[in-house]
């Protein structure tokens, strides 16, 4: 009796539909960790910083808690140079680049593994032409069977035992194998892969909000460093002045060498602080090239002074119990557990039975028309059952070694987490101190201002020696560089308050491409 292909397939799937069914996937199975039972970020509630009045920047900033984060939250500084040139860097930079395409590796692998859930289908066809000796044939048959397929004499003339026997055999066949994913093996390494891919994910979306980060960090750097340069030019114009009116006075005898010789030094020491800022920007600069991807020869046209930056004053601060799932890092190290896990149960699966089903169909024949004809066909259905009995300990000891990962994975999960509450909670107390500070600065280069000029006007009338001028005017140059200093960290902490709470990427526009 005949057995068509398709009661072949019919038969060889019907066991493996049982099998699959009445399997399992052996090991530990994921659970996500509980939420910290975290209630704020201070011991003390946040409301609303300290301000400093007629100073931009220094406007006070309050804390919305569970405000949402919107993905391209630069732009509450309100700085169209900024937006331009953080849209420029998240569209070229490499690193975006690079993280897209491990995502998308990661996926594929994923795709790749899920293979081995169907059946393995194969497809050979062969060729043989062949010639053999005469006198080895049967004298007694007029001509030789190969496959149970007579097969006449190349020359029937000929003596049949001098007869060249040639002839052609074409052989085809399909072989179906499946190997049922009983105690889930490939279950549990697709689930893996899964979780890789997803850290893949979110390691693209820390890559975003780092790359944002940067672009909006640089730029305050050089607004700052501009600033410095700037008040520090300022500071070089008044000391050249001074140490002009002080040698016209010594001239006219009523200043002494070592008055000028003080200033001469100060002003030195000031013009020394310049060649160090300048090499700062040009750094900046540099960096700003290359986070938009360009040379250091291709310059960009944006630049940034402090009045071009506007300070959010209204800043979110997400729920203690939301960091978890917006924090990139936390999210990436939980995907890394879930992979941990899943190879504990790829271990003890590879320590299991193994079952494979094989069948196979074919033809053959000297026709190629007639491969499945005249008793050509034929077909054959084997399964088997591997079970690992000794490999040294091999798979004992990777199980072993899988299950020292999982707890790995768990513990630096556990330390991203306190990290993550760490960031945001120094940022929060950052941005307070910057507000105090600010405000400290503020205060203290008015002062310093004010005795400078009071300074100044006693030693023009004699009541003040040349050396408490020289010390009001040190403290008045130092005051203005801090406060410089003091603004500049007020809006980079604020820039980092946005990246410590996640970066906003779950409201990326191009996301369902994830």
């Amino acid at each position: 009796m005949r057995l068509s292909y398709q009661s072949l397939v019919t038969s060889m799937m019907a066991p493996v539909t049982a099998l699959f069914l009445t399997s399992c996937a052996v090991g530990p199975n994921y659970k996500e960790p509980a939420t910290p039972p975290a209630a704020g970020y201070t011991s003390n509630p946040l409301a609303t910083t300290s301000s400093v009045t007629n100073l931009p920047g220094g406007e006070a900033q309050s804390f919305i808690a569970g405000q949402d984060i919107a993905f391209d939250w630069w732009k509450t500084f309100q700085c169209p140079q900024l937006s331009r040139l953080v849209d420029e860097a998240l569209s070229r930079n490499a690193s975006i680049t690079a993280a897209w395409a491990a995502l998308r590796q990661a996926k594929e692998q994923v795709y790749a593994q899920q293979g081995a859930y169907y059946p393995s289908v194969n497809a050979d066809y062969s060729l043989t032409r062949q010639t053999v000796a005469g006198n080895l044939a049967n004298s007694s048959s007029p001509g030789w069977q190969a496959n149970g397929i007579d097969i006449a004499p190349l020359q029937s003339s000929s003596p049949p035992y001098n007869s060249a026997l040639t002839w052609t055999m074409h052989v085809a066949q399909l072989t179906v194998g499946y190997t049922p994913d009983i105690f889930g093996l490939n279950r549990r390494t697709v689930e893996s892969l899964d979780a890789q891919a997803a850290m893949q994910r979110f390691e693209l979306d820390a890559a975003y909000t780092s790359l944002a980060s940067s672009v909006v960090g640089a730029a305050i750097q050089e607004a700052s460093t501009r600033s410095q340069m700037e008040a520090t030019k300022k500071i070089i114009d008044a000391n050249v002045k001074m140490l002009a009116a002080l040698k016209n006075q010594r001239n006219s005898g009523y200043a002494c060498d070592v008055a000028v010789a003080a200033q001469e030094a100060a002003l030195a020491q000031v013009e020394a602080a310049l060649p160090t800022l300048q090499k700062q920007l040009e750094q900046t600069r540099d960096l700003i090239r290359a986070l938009v991807d360009n040379l250091p020869d291709q310059d960009v046209p944006e630049t940034f002074q402090f009045s071009s930056l506007h300070l959010p004053q209204d800043l979110p601060l997400s729920l203690p119990s939301d960091i978890i799932r917006q924090r990139p890092d936390v999210r990436a190290a939980e995907e890394n557990m879930r992979s941990m896990n899943a190879q504990v149960g790829a271990a003890i699966a590879n320590r299991l039975p193994e079952f494979t089903i094989t069948a196979n169909g074919s033809g053959s024949a000297t026709l190629f028309t007639e491969m499945f004809s005249h008793g050509g066909p034929g077909w054959s259905i084997a399964g088997d059952v591997s079970q690992p009995v000794f490999q040294g300990f091999t798979l004992l000891h990777r199980q072993r070694a899988a299950k020292q990962a999982w707890i790995q994975a768990k513990a630096q999960y556990r330390s991203t987490v306190i990290a993550a509450f760490e960031n945001v909670a120094d940022t929060l107390h950052a941005l307070e101190s910057d507000a105090d500070a600010l405000k400290a600065t503020d205060r203290a280069e008015h002062a310093a201002r004010h005795s400078l000029d009071l300074a100044t006007a006693q030693y023009q009338t004699g009541y003040a020696n040349y050396l408490a001028l020289l010390s009001a005017e040190q403290t008045y140059d130092q005051a203005v560089i801090n406060t410089v200093q003091a603004l500049a960290n007020r809006y980079a902490d604020t820039a980092a308050l946005f990246e410590a709470l996640g970066g906003g990427w779950w409201n990326r526009p191009d996301l369902t491409k994830n």
